[in-house]
């Protein structure tokens, strides 16, 4: 089973590339077609990422076996009538979003790049992300409780353990995170200042001149805050609930969310949906929160040194890493090269049982927090082995399992729904 991360940069581009082109049809998959433009544009990233020439021979019809696998299932997802909520698509899409902004430097580079605004690159994605979940979620529902036997492992391991090989050096770590927060008296200072400029407003000010000159949504304020066309499940739960009580023309009063403080005004509505504009006044936390973080976990940590409390508990009690916080801060066993940057630069300082200083941890645009981290356990480099490896090589095993599954499965689609190569 082919379990991969979803290429939105190739949807996107793909979709771009399609309507500025004159395109034909690469194959047809029940109600859905794969185009030329599409197909050409996902060899040269394969070829890419593969460091491989793009004219290597079987490698354009490998990877229209696979486009043609994945409108399979999602056909077979639509006949099984997977649901997906609006804000499953959402939260998919912002966390793409945040990738690109990663990737590229900022909001602003992702839209010269795309050539369109956030917002119009969220609603390009709207319909094959939703796709995607629903081909994800029928996988998961097929594949997900496929677990390998302990006989399987054994059989699996003395098949590749060749190919296995050395396995890296491996850490287990955890971390305590912490975000700084602004004072109420910071949060007060940008409140009183998104109401000014609803007084403005209120007074005859134009909207779209105000937002392109104070809104700070950098996908929205050169377009005059405009947000287009959105249903429910796009916003965040407080905007939303502000915007969808207004009237064609109406402003709502000073809205605050995770990001700020926003003024929204309803353009139109049109039953579920709502086109609105807003302007965005963030909230800057300041160096005191910053400094009250970084005072905070240091405290925590001179208590764990003088054995006052565990390094698990206190995680418990003050980690705001809603993931890791339940189970002690444990992030799990990695390789090195799977951790980035700023955890390896941690990691490699640390003995097993020692704790870092506070560090900056960034984990989206304009969004970070604070964290010290404990290496629990150093690995060294070594020869696979069932005895100190098997949690590794059953995952391994499971993958290749659903793999076999997978491709049976795929087989006994393309018997029962329509698909045609047409090139």
């Amino acid at each position: 089973m082919k379990f991969k991360l979803f290429l939105f940069t190739l949807i996107l581009a793909c979709n771009i590339y399609a309507q500025q082109t004159v395109d034909e049809i690469a194959a047809v998959v029940d109600n859905e077609i794969i185009l030329k433009s599409e197909l050409d544009y996902q060899v040269r990233m394969t070829a890419a990422q593969q460091k491989i020439d793009p004219s290597t021979p079987g490698l354009e019809q490998k990877v229209l076996n696979q486009m043609i696998e994945d409108k399979l299932a999602y056909a077979q997802a639509q006949i099984d009538s997977i649901q997906v909520s609006d804000e499953e698509v959402k939260q998919r899409i912002d966390y793409q979003i945040n990738y690109f902004e990663q990737q590229y430097g900022s909001q602003e580079k992702v839209e010269q790049l795309y050539g369109m605004s956030i917002e119009k690159i969220r609603r390009a994605l709207e319909d094959p992300v939703r796709k995607q979940i629903m081909v994800q979620k029928l996988e998961e529902k097929k594949f997900g409780d496929v677990d390998a036997s302990r006989r399987e492992v054994e059989q699996f391991f003395q098949t590749y353990k060749d190919t296995i090989g050395v396995i890296p050096e491996k850490v287990q770590i955890a971390h305590i995170f912490i975000i700084p927060k602004a004072t109420e008296k910071m949060k007060e200072k940008y409140k009183e200042k998104a109401e000014a400029i609803l007084d403005s407003l209120k007074h005859g000010a134009d909207f779209a001149e105000m937002a392109k000159k104070y809104s700070e949504d950098p996908g929205s304020a050169a377009e005059g805050g405009d947000l287009g066309w959105v249903g429910k499940g796009v916003f965040y739960p407080e905007f939303e609930a502000a915007a969808f009580a207004l009237k064609p023309g109406q402003l709502s009063d000073v809205v605050e969310s995770p990001v700020g403080f926003h003024i929204i005004q309803m353009i139109e509505k049109r039953g579920d949906k709502i086109h609105v504009r807003h302007i965005l006044i963030k909230i800057q936390k300041g160096d005191a929160a910053d400094l009250a973080a970084i005072e905070k976990l240091s405290s925590i940590r001179d208590s764990i040194v003088k054995g006052v409390g565990t390094f698990a508990q206190y995680a418990k009690k003050y980690s705001e890493d809603k993931e890791s916080a339940p189970y002690g801060g444990d992030l799990g066993t990695f390789y090195l090269s799977q951790l980035d940057q700023n955890l390896l630069d941690i990691v490699t300082k640390l003995k097993p049982g020692e704790i870092s200083y506070p560090k900056r941890l960034d984990y989206g645009k304009d969004n970070y927090g604070y964290h010290i981290v404990l290496l629990e356990k150093r690995i060294a480099q070594h020869q696979a082995s069932l005895d100190t490896d098997y949690p590794e090589i059953k995952k391994l095993a499971d993958q290749y399992k659903k793999q076999k599954l997978y491709e049976d499965w795929i087989n006994q689609l393309k018997k029962t729904i329509y698909w045609k190569i047409m090139i």
